[in-house]
């Protein structure tokens, strides 16, 4: 009897990278019939025997389409959603079953001879600019087969990923397709739901709402772009009366400075303590102190300018190249742009599941050694109120929930973004959106990072640091130097 738990993670997993469960169905049980419903040969490798598969029988049901005209059977030209042409399988033979018969065995394999890749500067969109593609050499496969007996005592078959690519790993969510390669071929693909806009988990007390943001909250009388004015309207109150953007959508130098001077070089003054504070609360302690923040407002629904507005510049979304990709560190992933960007670009926003400070908790609790991306505490106006509620002390996780932003890595001190908070639908800064910019030209192909603002010596806050791999010369992480 088939076990629906394994056939509902599989499931999940393929979901994750927007596969539809009506055709990986009858892929899975192909597959299962062929390895004698051996789980464990599917589920290796992130599930890469199952995708693969998948994809084969789209490549093959795109060959019998052009047969027919170049059509799927519904008048509409084949698109293949995903391209897995970066992935070379190597087939080396092996003789032990030293790894507990988990390798594939060579009669499964999709024997496969990959195109010639290289990388180049993009002078295009990023899906045809930098990959170049050896037409001459075409893809062979084999057959799906049960293993034989020798294979079944032991002779397999080690199957080496070289390397992989994905044309869009936002599904389409985004201005911007945003690629991911990795050329080691060590990563496995990152397993998570791709959100364009954070969404709350289940607690989180966030009120939206028209009657909450007052007249002079907005600017309801201006026409076009605020930018062109010339007397700064409501919007502009958070910026010192100056609005943050130039009219080439970049930030402002002065307004830039004054965030960075804030976060690098903080004062006493530049801290707030919360009376009662969240991280602190269950073990009846002190507040530690929360960094006080420069705020962007943009324009937004009550306000009377267009949508191109100037000063709506985070909400447009993404508009840079930007590509996931396996770091040579040994980091994992991180993300890098594929242009130069120059000083004061907006990059991307921080998306996640935004939840309470103790569903945080609960959630790093109960998941044990299980790998997290880093959260993000919305903490720049805890010590608004005397005492702050649970649900309105909030943080955001993309760890199962998030955007390309989970991927930029930490590094010490010399990042080249900052992350900046930025007041869109709701004066009520319990929730606001956090933005990347540059904080100076960036070289196409340079790795993103920004400083998480982590003190390593803190073996008591709540949310628990690494080991810091960041090779900044300025890295803060002193154990890791003893």
């Amino acid at each position: 009897m088939v076990d629906k738990s394994k056939i509902d993670k599989a499931f999940e997993v393929t979901r994750g990278l927007g596969l539809a469960d009506e055709e990986v169905k009858p892929v899975l049980r192909e597959l299962l019939k062929a390895y004698d419903y051996n789980w464990e040969l599917i589920e290796e490798h992130n599930y890469r025997t199952l995708v693969d598969a998948f994809f084969d029988r789209k490549e093959n049901q795109k060959a019998e389409d052009k047969k027919r005209g170049g059509h799927d059977g519904s008048g509409r030209p084949f698109k293949k959603p995903y391209a897995a042409e970066g992935v070379e399988w190597v087939e080396v033979s092996r003789g032990d079953s030293s790894s507990g018969g988990r390798e594939r065995p060579s009669s499964m394999n999709y024997s496969r001879t990959s195109p010639a890749v290289c990388l180049k500067k993009p002078t295009g969109e990023p899906r045809s600019s930098h990959i170049q593609r050896n037409e001459a050499s075409k893809p062979h496969r084999k057959e799906l087969a049960k293993p034989s007996p020798q294979q079944a005592n032991g002779s397999h078959t080690h199957v080496e990923k070289r390397s992989n690519r994905l044309d869009d790993i936002t599904k389409g969510a985004e201005n911007m397709q945003i690629s991911l390669i990795d050329e080691s071929g060590k990563e496995s693909l990152p397993m998570f739901n791709y959100i364009p806009q954070s969404l709350i988990y289940q607690n989180a007390n966030i009120n939206i709402s028209l009657a909450r943001i007052a007249d002079d909250d907005c600017c309801s009388d201006c026409k076009g772009d605020c930018l062109s004015s010339p007397i700064p309207c409501a919007c502009a109150c958070q910026t010192g009366g100056e609005f943050a953007y130039t009219p080439q959508g970049l930030l402002k130098d002065e307004f830039l400075r004054a965030c960075l001077s804030m976060k690098e070089n903080p004062r006493k003054d530049h801290f707030v303590y919360c009376k009662h504070c969240p991280l602190e609360r269950s073990r009846d302690e002190q507040c530690k102190g929360h960094l006080l923040r420069k705020f962007i407002k943009e324009c937004w629904r009550k306000c009377g300018c267009d949508m191109k507005c100037g000063n709506r510049v985070v909400q447009q979304g993404i508009s840079c190249k930007l590509q996931v990709f396996s770091t040579p560190e040994g980091k994992g992933w991180g993300l890098r742009t594929l242009e130069a960007l120059p000083k004061g670009t907006f990059v991307c926003e921080y998306i996640g599941e935004i939840l309470t400070n103790t569903e945080l908790y609960n959630r790093n609790m109960g998941n044990g050694e299980e790998r997290h991306t880093y959260p993000v505490l919305l903490d720049a106006d805890w010590n608004s109120e005397e005492f702050l509620r649970d649900e309105d002390a909030l943080c955001l996780d993309a760890t199962f929930h998030g955007n390309v932003a989970r991927f930029i890595n930490h590094r010490c001190s010399d990042s080249n973004l900052i992350d900046i908070p930025v007041e869109v639908e709701t004066p009520d800064h319990h929730y606001y959106h956090l933005a990347f910019f540059t904080i100076r030209k960036v070289a196409a192909f340079e790795e993103l990072t920004w400083d998480y603002g982590i003190d390593f010596d803190d073996i008591d806050h709540p949310i628990k640091a690494f080991t810091c791999s960041c090779g900044s010369a300025n890295c803060r992480d002193r154990k890791k130097k003893r």
